[in-house]
């Protein structure tokens, strides 16, 4: 089988699921597992590399108003590559191509491909999209298998999160975009619980949206964590400045009690697929260390100063 993946999670489905070798591929975004990026990119952006936050959001709002694409298929590299699979997303409009695009391009294709759409909301979810590319690739029992790690993985964490008292789990600001600031939904607010949080404002199965710094200085979260969409470490420190800008900054309690953290937004919390429950362990560990000891191989999410 050759298969093509049009997000990153998919990539790591795929590999996941150990079949790196059909995978012949992938998007301009994929970059994990090691040595993915010499795969053919079937995809283009028109987000120029170096725009800041806010650029980025005003060409993703133009786009939700026109339906201008900011994501597009390579149809020639396509054509070459002539895949068995096509793995995609109808659940983000701006973070890849479009699903009519996409069905509209296999259509072409003289290999007449499967087109199969991920589209998790929570972590549940997440975990049946993993026995849905096992299913269109004839790896049911390798999946359950795989997705039975990954949950005994959540339960760990789950299990140890019970012996947090309600009155010491702290209000946590999952900050996915800080120009404008963006409170995180789908799933992010399920790990935070899961780790032994509450989310603050974001919620559970609903998406991300803009939230006003009013409102984040009215929550005052306890801790925030800021994975910014798409963003590495060093690219969201870039943006410190403008939310160390803002109005009552100084006075929230996450930052008198030196509780910002920073993590890897594009590898973690943002791609809905194997390494959330890496996402759930980095946040366990920066919100109760003596109770979640951080798994090996894990960088811990980086305090940053207030």
């Amino acid at each position: 089988m050759r298969i093509v993946s049009l997000l990153p999670s998919a990539t790591e489905i795929v590999c996941g699921l150990g079949l790196r070798d059909q995978l012949v591929g992938v998007t301009h975004e994929c970059d994990y597992p090691a040595g993915i990026v010499a795969l053919p990119k079937v995809t283009r952006t028109l987000i120029p590399h170096d725009a800041a936050s806010s650029e980025i959001d005003t060409l993703v709002r133009e786009q939700l108003s026109t339906q201008a694409a900011l994501y597009s298929l390579d149809l020639q590299v396509l054509e070459e590559l002539q895949p068995d699979l096509i793995v995609t997303q109808a659940l983000c409009d701006v973070c890849a191509v479009s699903e009519s695009e996409v069905k509209t391009a296999a259509g072409l294709l003289a290999s007449k491909p499967q087109v199969i759409n991920l589209e998790p909301m929570c972590l549940a979810d997440v975990m049946q999209c993993i026995r849905e590319v096992g299913a269109a690739t004839a790896r049911n029992a390798i999946a359950e298998t795989y997705v039975a790690q990954l949950q005994d993985r959540v339960e760990i964490v789950a299990v140890r999160s019970k012996s947090v008292p309600e009155a010491e789990r702290p209000s946590v600001m999952l900050l996915e975009w800080i120009d404008p600031p963006f409170s995180a939904g789908h799933w992010s607010p399920e790990l935070v619980s899961l780790a032994g949080g509450r989310e603050a404002i974001g919620i559970a199965g609903r998406r991300s949206v803009t939230t006003s710094w009013e409102k984040i200085v009215q929550a005052d979260p306890e801790m925030m964590m800021i994975a910014c969409c798409g963003f590495s470490i060093a690219r969201t420190l870039e943006d410190l400045p403008t939310l160390r800008s803002n109005p009552g900054w100084t006075d929230l309690r996450c930052v008198k009690a030196g509780r910002v953290y920073v993590v890897n937004g594009s590898d973690y919390f943002s791609r809905p697929g194997p390494r959330l429950v890496d996402s759930l362990e980095i946040l366990a560990h920066a919100l109760h260390p003596s109770i979640h000891p951080l798994p090996a191989g894990l960088d811990a999410a980086e305090r940053v100063e207030t």
